[in-house]
């Protein structure tokens, strides 16, 4: 029976690994995955997911007008779509995952889908909120503050590594640009 997956945490906890290894996983058994990944965060190239550690593979690209049932079902007509991984779908909006739910519902292929809970105000994407509203299945993955305690927040910070409280939800970037931290470590950070 097919379902609706979201798999979140802070940055650096291994999500775009766990789901290249999901994909390689069906993929052995002779299976079809369809990667997606969102066209805004295009630091690995264009139309690429690429994991901390080295992994990477093609994936179909999403922007906010993309009509994802559409276009998935438009592939599993040309071949059979076995499951759908979306990488960064804290990105998607609100009808997005209504269409992925769709995917799921009336199609009958599982969506796994990977991204962060919340943004550096510590606010929810609304990508997040829709799929830990609406998923079947919720999955923590987890890392590690510097202080060894559950990292569940995300700061955001400037070129001098000072922590920032404000501005756009949406800045693309990596370890130069964010550090993932507990909740303890975040406070203390904006104060």
């Amino acid at each position: 029976m097919a379902q609706l997956y979201f798999y979140y945490s802070a940055m650096n906890a291994g999500k775009s690994t766990t789901m290249l290894q999901s994909s390689f996983n069906y993929q052995e058994r002779g299976m079809n995955p369809v990667i997606f990944t969102a066209k805004i965060d295009n630091r690995f190239g264009e139309g690429k997911v690429s994991s901390r550690i080295g992994l990477e593979a093609d994936a179909e690209l999403f922007t906010v007008e993309t009509q994802l049932f559409d276009h998935i079902a438009t592939l599993n007509e040309k071949q059979k779509v076995h499951c759908v991984l979306i990488d960064e779908s804290q990105f998607l909006t609100k009808e997005q995952v209504h269409q992925i739910s769709d995917v799921v519902d009336t199609l009958k292929i599982p969506v796994l889908c990977y991204g962060l809970r919340t943004d550096f105000r510590g606010e929810l994407f609304t990508g997040a909120q829709y799929l830990l509203a609406w998923a079947d299945k919720l999955i923590e993955l987890k890392t590690v503050c510097h202080c060894g305690r559950k990292a569940n927040m995300v700061l955001r910070t400037d070129e001098n590594g000072v922590a920032m409280a404000d501005g756009d939800q949406v800045e693309i970037g990596g370890n130069e640009r964010y550090v993932s931290v507990c909740r303890k470590h975040y406070k203390d950070a904006l104060k």
